[in-house]
């Protein structure tokens, strides 16, 4: 007995589909107009206090007119550029927050342990979302029971006689 052919196309669609790992994110531009955000303006140039004080150039180093947009955000947001380097020493003005958050005790692999279950996490997840006829983002669609909802969090907070004076007030 022969399989009809739209029964073995849809048969064939699903294998090839099954082949691809390209992750829970399908990310694309829906055309093929510019992108806004390959274009980075540089800063101005301006001149130096002292030319004797310069710093010695370094052949693919950075210049200071070179634009650092993250380092931009940190200093737009009142946080300081020194606390980009993730080797730079904890800022005293920190102190109190790091104290706080790790007074449970801070294991050394934290990055791996979340990293090795969120892999662990997405295997199982992804054993469906691999089949794909059309591109679908399926991130959402796996992580929907790990996400927080906002206001039902709010909500909580305020049940529990916690001040939340940057939310917007409370439905009456």
């Amino acid at each position: 007995m022969r399989l009809p052919r739209s029964i073995f196309a849809v048969t064939l669609a699903f294998a090839v589909a099954g082949c691809s790992d390209i992750g829970l994110r399908h990310l694309e531009a829906p055309g093929d107009g510019p992108d806004e955000f390959s274009v980075m303006p540089v800063k101005p140039l301006t001149q130096p206090k002292d030319y004797k004080f310069l710093p010695a150039p370094t052949p693919g180093g950075s210049n200071l007119t070179d634009p650092n947009p993250k380092a931009d955000a940190v200093v737009a947001l009142g946080g300081s550029e020194a606390a980009l380097n993730p080797n730079a020493a904890i800022p005293a003005s920190d102190g109190a927050l790091v104290t706080a958050s790790s007074r449970y005790g801070v294991p050394s692999n934290t990055r791996q342990v979340v990293d090795t279950e969120d892999a662990e996490f997405r295997r199982k997840q992804g054993r469906l979302t691999r089949l794909r006829l059309f591109k679908i983002d399926r991130y959402s669609q796996v992580y929907s029971r790990e996400a927080l909802d906002a206001n039902r969090q709010n909500e909580a907070a305020r049940r529990a006689g916690i001040e939340t004076p940057s939310a917007p007030p409370a439905d009456e």
